[in-house]
């Protein structure tokens, strides 16, 4: 079975404003579902956040032998949250190095067990570069963001 490609993407108009998410999931069988949904009052980041995690809440839980799900993204905060931050928020029980706590900590708790269940590759792309999937993502946000007003 080919990998599962799945492109996510935040928006707001205004940071906080209204925001929105955008998922697009590309299955190995070639069929497509696409999703949005929105905030009234958010941030981007929430928002990034948030995307990922509506994406993966629509993906099965993985055993070892199945396909692997590539994350595309072109948020730097989610990809680099995800994969190089959060074990040391959570050794430093969901404090940052300078022992404040992590901004949108509920979020990252959700993604993290999210991900946890699931066999993921991350991959960063330039937004608003003309990347099919990100510009549908991203398309898809923008319309989330009146669903959420």
């Amino acid at each position: 079975m080919a990998d599962i490609m799945v492109y996510c993407d935040g928006a707001c108009a205004g940071n906080p404003g209204p925001g929105g998410w955008g998922v697009r999931i590309e299955w190995g069988d070639k069929s497509v579902q696409e999703f949005c949904g929105g905030e009234a009052q958010t941030t981007n980041n929430r928002m990034e956040l948030t995307a990922a995690i509506e994406a993966l809440e629509r993906l099965p839980p993985q055993s070892t032998g199945d396909t692997a799900i590539i994350m595309h993204t072109d948020s730097r905060y989610v990809m680099d949250g995800l994969t190089q931050w959060l074990p040391r928020w959570k050794a430093r029980r969901w404090r940052t190095a300078a022992k404040t706590p992590v901004k949108n900590a509920d979020l990252w708790q959700r993604l993290d067990a999210l991900a946890a269940s699931r066999k993921l590759a991350w991959q960063w792309v330039r937004g608003h570069a003309g990347h099919p999937g990100n510009e549908r993502a991203d398309a898809l946000a923008r319309q989330g963001i009146t669903r959420g007003a």
